[in-house]
Parts: C-alpha cells; sequence; structure tokens
C-alpha cells in the first residue's frame, strides 16, 4: 500500500483551537483526524488587549496536546495561524515565546482579511454551485464576510465583532432580556454598516455559514423546527426562547451544550444583525471552513502558490519593471547560492528576496523621492492574500531599506525575527539591487561573493571597476551603511 504524506493545519481561534490532519491521495485530500479544544482566547483580553495569564495558560495547555499529535510532523507539513485575539493582543510576543516552549512549530498571525479569505477557500472548495456566494463565519473576536464565485473571492471583509466579545459586552451575567439583546443587535450592526452597500451592490445567490457560533444556532435551529435552514423568523423565535428564560443557564435545548452557553448569546445578536442588516433571507450550513482552506491551499502545487499571485497582480497594478525585477532575482539566486553554506540561507529567503524584487519599486507610483519610504507604507498597510501580518512586515523591510540609510529602530519596529539572519537576507538584496541599478544586466562583470561569519566579500575584476567608477563610489558608499547592521562589506579585485 502506497504511504501518502500528511500535513496538518491548525487553527488558533479566539474561542477554539482547531488542529486537522489530512493526506494527498492521488491530488485529493484525505481528511484523517480533527481535534477541537476550547481555549476562550478572547474572554481573556482585558480592557488594555492584553491576554490574561489564565487565558495564556489554557492556549498553553491545548498546543502542548497538538505538539503531542504533531510529535513525527516536519515543520514544513505544519501550517498554522492564530486569528482575532492573537493579532489584537498587546502581549503577543510574549505569549509566543511561551508557545515556543511546548510547542515547535510556527504560529502565523494573520490579518482579517486573510482570515476570511482562508475560510472563503475552506468553503469554495467543497461547493459546486456556479453563482454568486456569501460565506459568512462569527469567530470569537470577529465575523468574516466574503463574497466569490467558484474558488475566486471578489469581496473580503473582517469586522471585530464577535460572539465571545459581544457576550462579554451585553451578557457577561449570563442574564437574557430584549434589552440586552436590543443593544447588542445595534453594535453588531453598527460595525456591519459600512461594508452594507457595497455587498449589496455585489449581491449574491446563496448565504452559507460556517463556524462553530452558526453550526450551534443550526443545530438550534434543527432542533426546534426541523429545518435545515436558517432564516430570520426562526432566528427571532430562538432569541424569544432565550428571552423567556431570562438566563442562559434556564436554556434547555439539546442542540446547545453547556460549553457552548458561554458565547451563544452573542453569537446569536451578530446572526441577527447580519441577517437584518443584508437582508438576508436564508442561510445554509458549510462543515468546511478556515483549516480547511489551510490545507487546500498547503497541497497546491507552486504553479498555485497564492503569494506569487498576489506578488505578481500586485506588481502588474503598479507597472513594475518586470525585466529589472527579474534581472535583480537572478542576482539573488546568484548570491544565495554562493552564501547558502556561510550564511544559512534557505529557499523561503530567496523566494522572499524574488518577492521583494518585485515590490521595491512600487513607491514610485507616488513619489520618486523617498520612494523606497512610500513603497515601504504599501507593502505594509495593503492587502497581500496569502502572506502572514509577520511576512509581510519582512518584505515591508526589505522594500524600506533596500537603499540609503538603515535606520535600526525603524528596522526593530518591523522585525520580529533574529536581526542577525535579517540583516545578511536585506544585504544580499541590497548588493543586488545595487549591481542591477543601471538596467543594464548584460554590461555587469562577472561577479562572485563570499563571506566568513558577518564579513562579506564582493569579488570583482579590478579593469571592470575602474572603468566603472561611480559603480565603484556606490559600492564604498555601502560599506559604511552596512557598517550600521554589522556586516564588515569589502571588495576583492581581481
Amino acid at each position: 500500500m502506497r504511504d501518502y504524506p500528511s500535513i496538518a493545519a491548525v487553527d488558533l481561534g479566539s474561542n477554539s483551537f482547531h488542529l486537522v490532519v489530512a493526506r494527498e491521495v492521488d491530488g485529493r485530500l484525505q481528511l484523517l483526524h480533527k481535534e477541537k479544544q476550547r481555549v476562550y482566547l478572547a474572554a481573556g483580553l482585558d480592557d488594555d488587549f492584553n491576554l490574561s495569564d489564565d487565558a495564556i495558560a489554557r492556549a498553553l495547555d491545548t498546543l502542548s496536546q497538538f505538539a503531542t499529535t504533531l510529535h513525527d510532523f516536519p515543520k514544513e507539513s505544519v501550517q498554522v495561524v492564530a486569528t482575532y485575539t492573537l493579532r489584537n493582543c498587546k502581549n503577543l510576543n510574549y505569549f509566543l515565546a511561551k508557545a515556543k516552549q511546548v510547542f515547535p512549530y510556527p504560529i502565523n498571525v494573520i490579518s482579517g482579511q486573510e482570515e476570511a479569505r482562508l475560510i472563503y477557500q475552506g468553503v469554495a472548495n467543497h461547493e459546486h454551485d456556479s453563482h454568486n456566494r456569501l460565506v459568512i463565519d462569527i469567530g470569537g473576536g470577529s465575523t468574516e464576510l466574503v463574497i466569490g464565485q467558484h474558488l475566486t473571492h471578489k469581496l473580503l471583509s473582517s469586522r471585530n465583532v464577535g460572539c465571545v466579545t459581544m457576550q462579554k459586552a451585553y451578557f457577561a451575567d449570563g442574564k437574557l432580556s430584549a434589552k440586552r439583546f436590543k443593544k447588542a443587535e445595534i453594535k453588531a450592526e453598527q460595525q456591519i454598516e459600512s461594508i452594507t452597500a457595497s455587498y449589496l451592490r455585489l449581491g449574491w445567490n446563496t448565504v452559507i455559514g460556517t463556524s462553530g457560533t452558526i453550526k450551534a444556532i443550526a443545530a438550534m435551529v434543527h432542533e426546534l423546527t426541523q429545518a435545515d435552514e436558517i432564516t430570520l423568523p426562526i432566528l427571532e423565535q430562538i432569541k424569544q426562547l432565550f428571552i423567556d428564560a431570562g438566563h442562559i443557564d434556564n436554556v434547555s435545548l439539546k442542540a446547545l451544550p453547556e460549553e457552548r452557553k458561554t458565547s451563544i448569546a452573542g453569537g446569536l445578536a451578530v446572526l441577527i444583525a447580519l441577517f437584518r442588516q443584508l437582508g438576508l433571507e436564508r442561510m445554509r450550513l458549510s462543515e468546511y471552513a478556515l483549516r480547511e482552506g489551510l490545507l487546500f491551499e498547503m497541497h497546491q502545487t507552486d504553479e498555485f502558490d497564492i503569494r506569487t499571485r498576489t506578488i505578481n497582480t500586485f506588481s502588474d497594478h503598479y507597472n513594475i519593471d518586470k525585466q529589472h525585477a527579474d534581472n535583480i532575482c537572478e542576482t539573488i539566486k546568484l548570491f544565495t547560492t554562493q552564501l547558502k553554506e556561510q550564511w544559512q540561507l534557505s529557499s523561503y529567503d530567496v523566494e522572499m528576496l524574488c518577492w521583494a524584487a518585485k515590490l521595491h519599486e512600487v513607491g514610485l507610483a507616488i513619489n520618486s523621492s523617498g520612494m523606497h519610504k512610500h513603497g515601504a507604507y504599501i507593502v505594509r498597510h495593503s492587502q497581500l492574500p496569502g502572506f502572514t501580518q509577520a511576512q509581510q512586515l519582512r518584505l515591508s523591510a526589505l522594500v524600506r531599506f533596500y537603499r540609503k540609510k538603515i535606520k535600526m529602530p525603524e528596522l526593530t519596529e518591523l522585525i520580529d525575527e533574529e536581526l542577525t539572519h535579517f540583516n545578511r537576507v536585506l544585504a544580499v538584496f541590497r548588493l543586488s539591487v545595487l549591481v542591477n541599478q543601471k538596467r543594464q544586466q548584460d554590461q555587469l562583470p562577472e561577479l562572485s561573493i563570499t563571506a566568513v561569519d558577518n564579513a562579506l566579500i564582493l569579488h570583482i575584476a579590478t579593469e571592470w571597476l575602474e572603468s566603472h567608477s561611480l559603480f565603484q563610489a556606490d559600492l564604498e558608499q555601502e560599506q559604511n551603511y552596512l557598517k550600521t547592521i554589522g556586516i564588515q562589506f569589502n571588495l576583492s579585485f581581481g
């Protein structure tokens, strides 16, 4: 029997942590194993958005359990994403340092837009209709809404309103009343109203709900009415049942487990607000969501890498000189091949550098003066589907400091990884751009580069360099720039 490799996706949500294991069988995903642990992470956020010690302890305990499940999985076979609570908490770095002690896989904090995109991919890969669909996911801290067709999203949004945060704000003591529901629904509608017009303008044929909150509500709907679709009248019926109960502990429905009672009223208020604000008639449930979207993208070939498509679309939008970017990428590949052993440069480093090469001139769209600063701002604050927040900041840092002075306070604000390695990657990028700045690839001499620790040596023909005095001056100036980040750059003539 053929041994198919397994892959795993981990979703660190605001309410629950999920682990899904699958394997690729003849180009298709086969789900093998699922784990879910309620962590109530969003409930552990204080008013200053610091995560409490208790919430961190619950999270670490679950991560330790997941690590046991994944103990024989190589790092490249596991993708871990964190959503609303971790992307908003102030003590994220403290949490990540603690998590690293019990969980060996990198945790990627993703934006709300990226979360919405992955949710859509998870749903869309298991749907077969050809019309516009609206996908909604009510999480613990945020709600994602996506309109798409087939596998392509058309409109993405993530709103900072979720079942746990609404529960804390309006139903923390478990008491249920018409007045509380009205306040919660109005608050949720306020979060949605700014995007309503654009969603109604694009339109949809079907509405699909996914994940825990909507799944729990769908189960209650089925218990009360035997219906398989959610409608506003049924939601109002459930709300009235809650109000009549007076307290969540008095709600007696088989479809509502005890652990879901801590957040269901908040989630119900959000869903009612969505139905009203968007004029929804009915919603059906999908069993698939973010983690299945992660798995789908993991088993795709490089040809379908969403990040490559994103960079190409981005560079097209900003009319980037593709030949120039390709030339820089070729130099990057030359230098990284020669420095691979000395500086432990990986294929991921090469990939990031070549993407940065395609982005480094986007600032020209604003002004050639300070273009690197403009470009870094654009890259940092744009929607880049497929990229985690850390990856996007890394690209922004490469674009910001590919030329001129390197300002360490700004650099450390963008980069939370080990700086020694990043500085080496940055040095490779700066030199690759520098040697191609004249955009005359055919006139470049033969180049080679070596390194010993943080000493970097560029080998170049003496005769050629003497006839290109401006280029020599630029290289000598670069020596001073690289000293700022601890790189001793020298020239070797031959």
